[in-house]
């Protein structure tokens, strides 16, 4: 995926999704922002399931990771650490795994 895109950002899945793929996506944070979130979603309406919810949080110095399943939300996933900061533009690869 090229250019800049604004977040929060939404993007429904590409059908051939396999173990490899990776997706890149490139943005910049929102000045004063406390969070953010990138959502893969598994469709378009409104209450999609979402195969990954990656939501940095600068308010807890952290990147929470979750996924929703037939309307539900999974545990949650967080990871020590915040390479993003706001204002600042980022640049982030997911790669999918089996």
């Amino acid at each position: 995926m090229a250019g800049s895109l604004n977040v929060p950002h939404k993007i429904s899945l590409p059908e051939a999704m396999r173990a490899g793929t990776v997706l890149r996506i490139q943005g910049s944070v929102p000045d004063k922002a406390k969070r953010f979130h990138v959502n893969l979603l598994l469709s378009d309406g409104q209450d999609a399931d979402a195969a990954l919810h990656f939501n940095p949080r600068m308010d807890e110095s952290v990147v929470v990771l979750n996924s929703k399943d037939s309307g539900k939300w999974g545990r949650e996933e967080r990871g020590a650490g915040l390479p993003f900061q706001g204002g600042r533009p980022f640049d982030l690869l997911l790669i999918a795994t089996e």
